[in-house]
């Protein structure tokens, strides 16, 4: 069964890291300020506001942040600023077998995505795709919000996740299957191939999505997956958008879809709104999903969270 870290509460502290790209010092502070309106403590990493190039530090500053973090009692959960690259660089530095005794709830997505699955595979700990911190401010819309204290903050042993009005999900290949749901960014899942940290994908449902690519390079990730045997054995597929992907050789997102997911036969629901998109569900790596694209439904089967 996997690790479900304790559930966020008001008056919680929120310990803040920065794992692969830096920030901006104005957008850290703007984030900062917004979680104190929202009623929690922060504690703020060392390597939160670090730059060196396009890396928050070395490779070993920001692990050793992450794991001050989960060794730091006073912290309830972690938040990663942003995601950029670098992340997957901190992965031989963690202590995965700590984590695993101490779960505390991190959420994240984009190059995020490859440490959420790996702490799903290595230290059995629930994670959550959903909010960093830069996603923390007075433009983000309220089905944010909702999405993310729906799923950190009660023990709803179901939770069907739904895209917001005029969004609608799409089920593309039939089916009704339940299973561990994985996945998170295209990109990030590519570049694991071939290392101790590769996404398993047997037995599960994937998650899909991806941002500002053109359409070739995206199915060039997608037929690397393919070639890696992940849709081999996977249950189901669940396609996010592909943010800002403009269209190569006249064809879209959508074209792609249908010549190359549509023929795997696996149950597939797309449009679901994840990730880079604008509106961010909540989707919990490692947790029991029902992707029924018979009535078009995807549903948390057991809570996330303990209380």
């Amino acid at each position: 069964m996997p690790i479900k870290p304790p559930m966020l509460r008001s008056g919680d502290t929120i310990g803040l890291v920065t794992l692969g790209s830096p920030l901006a010092a104005q957008t850290i502070n703007a984030g900062i300020a917004t979680l104190r309106q929202l009623g929690f403590h922060v504690v703020v990493g060392n390597s939160v506001y670090a730059e060196t190039g396009f890396l928050a530090g070395s490779a070993q500053m920001r692990a050793k942040d992450l794991m001050d973090m989960f060794t730091n009692d006073n912290v309830d959960m972690i938040l990663p600023t942003r995601g950029g690259v670098g992340v997957a660089e901190i992965l031989p530095y963690l202590d995965y077998a700590f984590i695993q005794n101490h779960p505390k709830i991190i959420s994240g997505y984009s190059d995020i995505t490859i440490l959420l699955n790996v702490l799903a595979q290595q230290a059995n700990l629930i994670t959550l795709h959903s909010l960093l911190l830069l996603d923390f401010s007075p433009v983000t819309p309220a089905y944010n919000y909702n999405q993310f204290f729906s799923a950190t903050s009660n023990v709803t042993s179901r939770r069907q996740i739904e895209n917001p009005p005029n969004m609608p999900q799409i089920s593309r290949v039939s089916g009704n299957v339940t299973g561990p749901i994985v996945g998170g960014n295209l990109t990030s899942f590519v570049g694991s191939l071939g290392t101790p940290y590769e996404i398993d994908t047997k037995g599960k449902i994937i998650l899909l999505e991806e941002t500002s690519e053109p359409i070739n390079t995206v199915f060039r990730y997608i037929n690397q997956l393919k070639l890696a045997g992940k849709f081999d054995d996977c249950l189901g597929i669940v396609m996010g958008e592909c943010t800002n992907c403009p269209e190569a050789y006249h064809t879209t997102y959508e074209d792609l879809i249908n010549a190359v997911m549509v023929p795997l036969g696996k149950p597939l629901m797309t449009n679901v709104a994840s990730g880079h998109g604008f509106y961010k569900a909540a989707i919990p790596i490692g947790a029991t999903v029902n992707l029924d694209t018979i009535n078009n439904t995807l549903t948390v089967t057991e809570s996330t969270v303990t209380a």
